[in-house]
């Protein structure tokens, strides 16, 4: 497998000099596999994936993690939705009110947008995530609800021997002295002996005392939840939007180790499952 980032912010986008070599657009990645393409949510960097990768193929999965507006906020923009005779599907959330469509169309339609989702020329369909394992092309999927305010899953995606554990908005050590073991720690199931673990490290401590309960995460949590769970990478993701490229230059520096490679994701950079 291939994993592309086109977005890593967290909240909303921070465009400025500041912040080009890690990116500025909200939550958005790809992973290539035989051909396939799966992209998991769709903030605002999906636009830019539309753009280069997805514009040619048939049909097109999305994984949403959430509908936090940073996770969905360049679906209107993304360029194959507007293509007659694109097949693209869109995985969420469950709800126990209303349909994923139906929560979308809340967003897809005036006054928040002008084109209404039944108005969008491709053929969209919409499913509400089980729980059960699912297969996309060559891609297994495993879902699972995970602490962060409001339904919010995160995905365990294998493909070729390979594991990716994708939890961009995730508080672990919410009502923790320290991070459990085992079961009882969320989303531990989905991260178990991930190849490469995707997760939340948006606060610094100091700011985490201030936001406790907002469903976001330390890099030094992100670290001890990643050995907890026995990955074998971590990436760092859903950045500040105010945290500079050179204060998550020191961040990587700063948890590097030699047991557990740590990344911080980039925008555009490519890495190989």
């Amino acid at each position: 497998m291939e994993l592309t980032f086109y977005g890593v912010r967290g909240s909303f986008p921070s465009p400025g000099r500041d912040f080009v070599r890690y990116g500025g657009n909200t939550s958005s990645a790809i992973l290539r596999h035989e051909g396939h393409l799966l992209l998991l949510d769709a903030g605002t960097g999906i636009v830019r994936a539309g753009e280069i990768e997805a514009c040619h193929n048939q049909r097109i999965d999305i994984l949403l993690t959430h509908l936090h507006m940073d996770h969905v906020q360049g679906l209107g923009f993304f360029g194959p939705l507007f293509h007659p005779g694109r097949d693209v599907h869109i995985w969420g959330p469950p709800s126990t009110t209303r349909s994923l469509r139906k929560r979308l169309g809340r967003y897809l339609s005036p006054p928040l947008f002008p084109v209404h989702f039944n108005e969008l020329p491709a053929k969209v369909v919409c499913h509400d995530a089980s729980w059960d394992r699912w297969e996309i092309g060559p891609f297994a999927v495993n879902a699972q609800l995970i602490t962060h305010p409001g339904p919010t899953l995160g995905f365990r995606i294998q493909a070729a021997g390979k594991v990716v554990a994708f939890l961009p908005d995730h508080e672990p050590q919410l009502g923790c002295k320290d991070l459990p073991a085992g079961p009882w720690l969320s989303g531990s199931a989905l991260a178990q002996n991930a190849d490469v673990l995707i997760h939340d490290a948006q606060y610094t401590q100091k700011e985490y005392e201030t936001r406790v309960g907002w469903g976001h995460c330390t890099p030094e949590v992100a670290l001890d939840y990643a050995r907890k769970v026995g990955a074998k990478r971590l990436i760092l993701d859903s950045h500040e939007p105010t945290r500079t490229d050179a204060e998550l230059d020191a961040s990587v520096a700063r948890l590097t180790t030699q047991e557990l490679p740590v990344l911080a994701a980039a925008e555009g950079r490519v890495y190989t499952v």
